[in-house]
């Protein structure tokens, strides 16, 4: 990008903005998706995720991950610390390698899908490669993979983790990329980090 376009881009940015017509805070980060109301649609009744966090709140908070991408791993720890106060809902992809979609589909497909995501986790973090997975995906989980990765795709989204909610304070649906540490991820969501 030349330093021409990115002065175009910054000042467009900056105009949208002065007239309310982008939705976000002045220190959150911009959507990572042209139509965040669109895609959490699309996310929360085509996306197939396991559940952590607390399944009463009013806050449902979707992460689209890769279980090869150190940054989800990361996220994934720093959202431990709000699983008192908010649902996440961890859905997989394969974008990154061959093992991105076996071991997403494991994980997935675990009877405790929470207990699995924390063992590949701390494997993924300590360099040797996440969870082994044995045999080939059954083909429901094979699907489900492929159609979240295309949900994905159709989005148009550039990078994992991808976090889609609609924030608690604004009620306003609001996306990012990235992994964010516990205190800007609670109030990305709208919650309070304590």
């Amino acid at each position: 990008m030349t330093p021409s376009t990115r002065t175009k881009s910054l000042v467009l940015g900056l105009t949208l903005a002065l007239f309310g017509l982008v939705g976000w805070a002045k220190d959150a980060p911009p959507p990572a998706v042209a139509n965040p109301v669109q895609a959490i649609a699309l996310v929360s009744n085509q996306g197939k995720g396991f559940s952590v966090g607390s399944a009463t709140s009013a806050s449902t908070v979707y992460v689209m991950f890769d279980a090869q991408c150190p940054h989800c791993g990361h996220l994934w720890q720093t959202t431990q610390p709000l699983w008192g106060k908010v649902k996440f809902v961890w859905v997989p992809v394969a974008i990154l390698n061959p093992k991105s979609g076996p071991q997403g589909a494991t994980l997935l497909g675990a009877a405790n899908p929470e207990e699995a995501m924390v063992a590949h986790e701390a494997s993924l973090m300590a360099g040797k490669g996440g969870t082994i997975v044995m045999g080939s995906m059954s083909p429901a989980m094979a699907a489900a993979i492929k159609g979240n990765t295309d949900l994905f795709n159709q989005l148009k989204i550039e990078s994992v983790p991808f976090i889609l909610t609609k924030q608690a304070r604004t009620g306003e649906v609001v996306s990012t990329l990235g992994a964010l540490e516990t205190k800007a991820l609670a109030e990305f969501i709208g919650v309070d980090a304590n």
